[in-house]
């Protein structure tokens, strides 16, 4: 049972939700060094191919430098595309920079040829606003539909675009890589695909101190994205 439902529209010139905007005035005293930090070391974020689409899961904490959580609700997956999701992992600023930049691009394709951009290309786009913009170390998973079949890739802050059946990137990847090797198969629905991903992230929550607070989970189908949290995992496992 879906807790919260975060769904955008789903023609592309409508992609205007907000993105997480941390106030760091409100923050306890920390240096600015720290400051521009937030975010910048801990989360866990998964992405799943599966039979029917793509599923997207992602903790809820935004912390300084893996030491102090800042926030306890932050969305960390965003739909920029009519059929596609993108993770927030990395600076803050940065992931909504590269975000907007990356709606922008979408918006302007589909009004230039009437038409979504296809995921390949949108990831390629991807890796080259990584590789050569201002985005501060960002490492983020694009998943996304379209003609062509369910796709999930990484891209990493070097610009590098790598699809995979599943991908895991943040401070938490190495538990969630453990539960996902086990429990993956080819053959999943989103369903039993979100079940999956959530196990993924509340185990990194057990071990990494920057993920925690809970889990957003993306579907991404031929019908568009939608976005649910939950506070608790019991409510999706």
């Amino acid at each position: 049972m879906r807790q919260t439902d975060f769904s955008l529209p789903r023609t592309g010139q409508d992609f205007e939700s907000s993105v997480y905007e941390p106030e760091l005035g409100s923050l306890p005293d920390v240096s600015e060094k720290d400051a521009e930090k937030v975010n910048s070391t801990g989360t866990t974020t998964i992405g799943i191919s599966t039979a029917d689409g793509v599923v997207i899961a992602t903790d809820m904490r935004a912390s300084l430098g893996g030491r102090f959580v800042s926030n306890k609700n932050v969305q960390k997956v965003e739909q920029i595309h009519p059929t596609a999701a993108l993770t927030l992992v990395g600076s803050v600023g940065g992931a909504q920079s590269f975000i907007r930049s990356l709606r922008a691009e979408v918006n302007l394709y589909e009004a230039r040829r009437g038409k979504p951009m296809s995921i390949s290309a949108l990831a390629t786009l991807a890796g080259n606003f990584a590789r050569g913009g201002p985005f501060f170390a960002i490492n983020p998973i694009l998943g996304g539909v379209d003609a062509e079949g369910n796709h999930v890739y990484s891209i990493d802050p070097a610009g590098g675009v790598m699809e995979d059946d599943y991908t895991v990137t943040g401070s938490g990847l190495t538990v969630a890589y453990g539960t996902l090797e086990r429990e993956y198969r080819d053959d999943m629905s989103n369903e039993e695909a979100k079940q999956v991903a959530a196990s993924g992230v509340k185990a990194a929550v057990e071990r990494d101190t920057g993920s925690g607070n809970g889990v957003f989970l993306a579907e991404v189908t031929d019908e568009g994205v939608e976005i649910s949290g939950h506070k608790n995992f019991d409510e999706v496992l």
